[in-house]
């Protein structure tokens, strides 16, 4: 299905939605909109709001957007984010707790943000800790991005499972998802990037009501036609966002260039 008005064109691939803007600016605001709609909704209940961030390029003028809206119910916010690399020290520029430091609680103030401590002595018991805190939250908003080899969070391919009976786990990264890492100006040389991070797994993303996912760049424009074509399945693991019942794609003309023939 298809719509296009002016400034926007809107598909639909099984129950997934997609809105596709003239540029990465208006994509991210557009997302940032519908975020901050979420959350002022939700607002009206009583109980506190979980949201859970994602980092990395695609993620930056969404958040940008995001923490300069007005009128935002921060205080109700319980934060949590997708993923963090072992054993990399929190100072370094590629820690997404220090992303999040940066881009998110260096601009508003949230009730609660609780860390996926990467460099733990103890990775079990940190994914225990992490699992635990999520369960009691139960987030109401998860902020996602799509990887080049399709992967959600760090849930490469060769690491997802839809069955997953954890909520987060410790992988290995692929070659794919490293030289993302690479190419996205993160690390200067292709060993410095970890082989091994934290990630909630797919199930605990899909438990999520709603799913706000920013996939700007032409990096992107191959996974996002794939991921609409291909069979559901861990090969492409960003297929299995077509289930999701409240799922919005924001891409820009870069990242939706292979789909002129939709």
């Amino acid at each position: 299905m298809t719509s296009q008005s002016t400034n926007v064109r809107c598909l639909q691939v099984g129950r997934l939605k997609l809105e596709i803007y003239l540029s990465a600016q208006a994509a991210g605001l557009a997302a940032a909109n519908a975020t901050a709609e979420s959350l002022r909704a939700l607002s009206h209940q009583p109980n506190d709001i979980g949201v859970i961030f994602a980092t990395g390029v695609s993620q930056l003028l969404m958040l940008e957007k995001l923490t300069s809206q007005p009128n935002m119910p921060w205080d109700r916010v319980v934060g949590f984010h997708l993923d963090e690399y072992v054993a990399l020290p929190i100072d370094h520029r590629a820690s997404f707790r220090s992303y999040l430091r940066k881009h998110l609680l260096g601009r508003v103030h949230l009730k609660e943000f609780h860390e996926i401590n990467g460099t733990a002595a103890d990775l079990d018991k940190a994914c225990r800790d992490y699992s635990e805190q999520l369960r009691a939250s139960d987030p109401h908003i998860c902020l996602l991005g799509v990887g080049e080899n399709g992967h959600l969070a760090f849930n490469d391919p060769g690491e997802a499972d839809f069955a997953d009976p954890k909520d987060i786990k410790v992988v290995q990264l692929d070659a794919v998802c490293r030289e993302q890492q690479l190419q996205e100006g993160w690390f200067s040389t292709l060993d410095e990037v970890p082989r091994k991070a934290l990630t909630l797994t797919i199930p605990t993303i899909l438990r999520v009501p709603k799913l706000v996912v920013s996939v700007p760049g032409r990096r992107k424009a191959a996974i996002v036609r794939q991921m609409l074509e291909a069979p559901v399945s861990s090969s492409c693991p960003a297929t299995i966002l077509r289930n999701h019942p409240d799922a919005t794609v924001y891409l820009d003309t870069e990242s939706s260039s292979e789909l002129a023939d939709w």
